[in-house]
């Protein structure tokens, strides 16, 4: 696959996209993006690869899913990333007695005109944190599926629509499972991402230490960044240059988890489901996203590689045999990964 190219061909024969023009492109359209990481460098320790899932998930117009244990900073992230970005933003506390109408909003009676008129909730923000969200009961996770897909809140009869952007971040805490409720995997597949958030470095502890071990307030981040700037960049994203090989490549990968067999026997009793094509169109997303901020007007396949763990972590669903054996899905998913040719 060419990536240095002057001209690229495209599906059509007639038809050439100039990767050096839209390379340059890029660059101009994302001056915002070092600025965004230095501000969120003032308050954040390590977290890079952290924060740039949550510009991919911003450029893809994707909602994201943290989980790691209590104490990495996965809220403090989130908040640090609202106050870059001159926007609403709204932190819902997830609890096993919260109701539907506690996050989406509800109908009020007023008596003296007799009639109902609507309260909207939290989730009318542009970037909401569920904070733990598997604390709350499934009838709770589920009024998440239409805000998330749709982008728009059925309350009543009428139907009210979301601001633009619109972002769900959300958090789950994998080690206490007391008082929690799983997401279902409808839920799951609507997350764009699903990060895994680790413990840092020695080195980054230390500085977590001098920074973050006093009474004073943590800093905040200051706005950087608009909603019509972020705009104009995702529709930049969308024009990014996908070669057919690189496509080709994306569409064996996610065919691999519904067919293991076919590239290794020994995956076909570890995978119960395989991907849905919303796991084709995210990694494609995603990986113009992430070429977005390398600076690049092309996607590579290291890009698809960097990404491809965070897209499936939550869509390949193993059988009981892999977990009795535990078998994680980032193993099955390297094993794929290792078979199927670079382009």
């Amino acid at each position: 696959m060419e990536t240095t190219g002057t001209t690229v061909p495209k599906e059509s024969p007639a038809d050439t996209i100039d990767t050096n023009k839209l390379t340059e492109r890029v660059r101009q359209a994302g001056s915002w993006v070092s600025s965004v990481k230095e501000e969120m460098r003032r308050v954040l320790v390590g977290q890079n690869e952290l924060v740039e899932r949550l510009l991919i998930g911003l450029l893809s117009n994707g909602h994201i899913l943290l989980e790691g244990v209590p104490g990495l900073a996965k809220t403090l992230t989130v908040n640090s990333l609202a106050g870059c970005l001159h926007v609403d933003f709204q932190r819902i506390q997830f609890t096993p007695d919260l109701l539907p109408a506690d996050l989406l909003g509800t109908l009020i009676y007023n008596p003296q005109k007799s009639e109902f008129t609507p309260k909207l909730g939290p989730i009318f923000s542009n970037l909401v944190l569920a904070d733990e969200i598997n604390r709350a009961p499934a009838k709770v996770q589920s009024a998440l599926l239409e805000a998330m897909q749709e982008r728009q809140v059925t309350i009543g009869d009428k139907t009210y629509y979301l601001p633009d952007p619109f972002l769900v971040l959300a958090t789950q805490n994998p080690i206490d499972q007391e008082g929690t409720y799983q997401l279902p995997e409808a839920q799951l597949d609507r997350f764009l991402l699903k990060v895994k958030v680790d413990y840092p470095t020695r080195e980054e502890e230390r500085q977590i230490l001098d920074l973050m071990a006093t009474s004073a307030p943590v800093p905040e981040t200051q706005p950087t960044l608009d909603p019509e700037t972020l705009i104009a960049s995702r529709a930049l994203v969308n024009d990014i240059y996908i070669d057919n090989s690189v496509k080709d490549y994306i569409v064996e990968i996610i065919h691999a988890t519904r067919n293991p067999k076919t590239i290794d026997p020994a995956l076909h009793n570890l995978i119960r489901f395989g991907a849905s094509p919303r796991g084709t169109i995210n990694l494609t997303l995603a990986s113009r996203a992430r070429a977005f901020l390398q600076g690049r007007g092309f996607v590579v396949p290291q890009d698809v590689k960097e990404l491809v763990y965070d897209i499936l972590r939550h869509r390949v669903l193993l059988t009981y045999e892999a977990e009795a054996e535990s078998v994680t899905t980032e193993e099955i998913v390297s094993r794929i990964i290792e078979k199927i040719p670079v382009p």
